[in-house]
């Protein structure tokens, strides 16, 4: 979806002269036209035009409404947004990288230095995946083969 970034400007309040046109419609047509035209050129897209209300102060103490003729411009935001492409993670419960080893590697490797026997689980496919227990034991075991002096 496109964003879009917004300008609003006054909207001309008399007309432009210019040789040709003699009437105050045509002159505010002009002066308007005008405007339209070098927002264009910048980029801009005209989208409408508004009358919209303005407080301001008048005196020391009062303030009036005084209604603005105003016209709004957009145009798409170039963005870093739109050059970021966010990529799809994979499931907590996928297969961990090759740089990083599996829980159980890293037990059997532990283990294997302190001593310790671990059963051979390549031949049984049912123990060939640890499950969170199982790798957390073995973590576990592993820390306390350290520990000790």
């Amino acid at each position: 979806m496109p964003l879009f970034e917004y300008k609003v400007v006054p909207a001309p309040a008399k007309g432009a002269k210019a040789k040709g046109v003699k009437t105050a419609e045509g002159r505010f047509a002009l002066s308007i036209e005008a405007v339209l035209n070098d927002m264009g050129a910048a980029g801009w897209e005209y989208l409408r035009a508004e009358l919209l209300p303005s407080e301001e102060r008048s005196g020391l103490t009062g303030s009036t409404t005084n209604w603005r003729n105003v016209l709004v411009f957009r145009r798409e935001r170039d963005s870093e947004t739109e050059a970021f492409r966010p990529r799809l993670l994979d499931a907590p419960g996928a297969a961990a990288p090759a740089s990083v080893p599996a829980p159980s590697v890293i037990a059997d490797a532990d283990l294997a230095g302190s001593g310790a026997e671990e059963p051979d689980t390549a031949d049984d496919p049912a123990r060939a995946e640890p499950d969170a227990a199982s790798a957390e034991r073995a973590v576990l075991r592993a820390l306390r083969s350290t520990d000790q002096p």
